[in-house]
């Protein structure tokens, strides 16, 4: 990160002063945590809220890649995206501009540095010295089972957490360093609108930036080497995503290979020929690589590979002494997860001091959003996974037309559905594509968690009108559905005999 403005000055001189003096460490810490992303963030401060001797160790920026160059500032991004999508529809609700609406991207960035750093200080040096957490900047490694190098200081440590991370993963293919290649950690650098822009990777950092990218201005093409976008999610969620990108006319390359570049081109491969796309700037969005070179894991005894350090189910490593949390053991790469994941590590971390009973990650209920517009929330199970596991399930589902709420809002594009197991009324999996979707899913998550079935959703009140109201649909459809033919003939006969 370069700093470009006050904003940024202020952003790392909370989370990378570059006049900061490593402490000098104790004799040996409760609880030494390296990486000071969002699992690491919340393994110290919880475990200096029990009173432990914490250390904190981390090599760039804390906050890591939430802050930095993640949630924070591309969900910044997205609020103007949608913004300007708005007003360029503002006629739709009797609303009269004059002229054209036009983006100024340099204001969008400055608003995003601005928010950014005001942010910053949830995750600011100050704040966790303050907490009594020591902190040290620089390359932690490992020396042995029970310490760790940073700067030429050994800390000593009864218990570790591993909570380093991933990177942004690369392409190295002939001819890219001839164009202006950005990852989630440099495309937030910009300040001028590049006028084409071509994605590289149809995930959610793709999808998100691809749709505000193009709402800013710029003319998108977005690749993916498989045939859809966003391959985790219901296909019924995605035929509703790409239509809404072709209508924004994102130009989708699907099922197609990038092959290198030249200046001022991409070169790819699509239905077997070769096609050179116009490209200012390239998003390279294709997927994370775990943070585990030069951590010194053998000689702590730490297994890993290449998707990250290998944990059981209470979250330990191969060195009983060492836990993990966070993206670098986690197939799930979200804050919520991370942030959930070093609660489980801390907890169990200290199990063997007699302070908690363990926790499991394999427990947790996970959801995730993708923050386009609208939004493509899920949580638990696909239909396709139901079927995989041979688990025979009921879906029910409510599209957003028949929400009076959505209705008013004029965002009827979209659905909600939920698959049951077949039956009885036990959830398994849901989907919610809307424009807040990610807010509607935590009904669901809760009634998972909580282990409640659809129809407790359909005995709960929701207020009227609001979007959320789809979730008390899908239980009416699923109380409705238990009402068969013998049942409604039983309730007839009844009532014809209180006349």
């Amino acid at each position: 990160m370069i700093p470009h403005d006050e904003f940024d000055h202020e952003l790392l001189s909370r989370v990378q002063p570059p006049n900061w003096t490593n402490p000098q460490p104790v004799a040996c810490y409760n609880l030494v945590v390296i990486g000071a992303g969002t699992a690491g963030l919340v393994s110290a401060a919880g475990a200096a809220g029990l009173g432990g001797k914490v250390a904190l160790i981390e090599r760039h920026r804390l906050g890591g890649d939430c802050l930095n160059d993640g949630c924070v500032p591309s969900k910044a991004l997205l609020r103007c995206a949608r913004a300007i999508a708005e007003v360029r529809r503002a006629d739709a609700f009797g609303v009269r501009l004059p002229g054209n609406a036009e983006v100024d991207f340099a204001a969008v960035m400055r608003r995003m540095r601005h928010l950014r750093a005001g942010i910053s200080h949830h995750d600011s040096i100050e704040r966790f010295r303050g907490l009594g957490v020591d902190v040290f900047l620089g390359e932690a490694r490992f020396t042995g089972a029970d310490t760790v190098d940073v700067g030429g200081q050994t800390l000593r440590f009864a218990r570790a957490v591993i909570a380093t991370g991933t990177r942004p993963a690369t392409l190295e293919l002939p001819g890219l360093n001839h164009l202006r290649c950005f990852t989630n950690e440099t495309i937030f650098g910009l300040t001028e609108l590049p006028r084409r822009l071509v994605v590289v990777g149809a995930g959610p950092i793709g999808c998100e930036l691809s749709q505000a990218f193009r709402r800013f201005g710029s003319e998108v093409h977005l690749i993916n080497r498989s045939p859809g976008l966003l391959g985790k999610e219901e296909p019924e969620a995605v035929a509703v995503i790409r239509q809404q990108f072709e209508r924004e006319e994102i130009h989708l390359h699907l099922g197609a290979k990038v092959r290198g570049g030249e200046p001022s081109h991409l070169i790819i491969e699509e239905a077997g020929n070769t096609v050179r796309l116009e490209a200012d700037a390239v998003l390279i969005a294709v997927g994370r690589r775990a943070n585990v070179e030069g951590l010194g894991l053998e000689q702590a005894g730490v297994e890993y590979d290449a998707h990250g350090v290998r944990v059981n189910d209470f979250l330990r490593t191969s060195n009983r002494r060492i836990y993990a949390a966070g993206d670098v053991c986690s197939p799930y790469k979200f804050t919520h997860v991370a942030d959930a994941l070093a609660r489980i590590a801390l907890r169990n971390a200290f199990y063997s001091f007699g302070i908690f009973g363990r926790a499991r990650a394999s427990d947790l209920v996970i959801p995730w959003c993708t923050y386009t517009d609208p939004e493509v929330a899920h949580v638990g199970l696909t239909a396709a996974q139901a079927h995989e596991r041979g688990m025979a399930i009921r879906t029910f589902r409510v599209p957003l037309a028949e929400v009076d709420r959505a209705v008013l809002d004029g965002e009827t594009n979209g659905f909600a559905l939920i698959h049951v197991r077949k039956s009885s009324d036990r959830i398994v999996g849901a989907t919610i594509v809307a424009a807040h979707a990610g807010e509607m899913i935590g009904a669901v998550v809760l009634a998972m968690t909580r282990k409640l079935g659809l129809s407790a959703l359909a005995q709960t009140i929701f207020a009227y009108p609001t979007q959320a109201e789809a979730i008390k649909r899908l239980g009416d459809a699923y109380q409705k559905a238990r009402l068969t033919p013998w049942t409604a003939a039983f309730l007839r006969a009844i009532l014809r005999g209180r006349r």
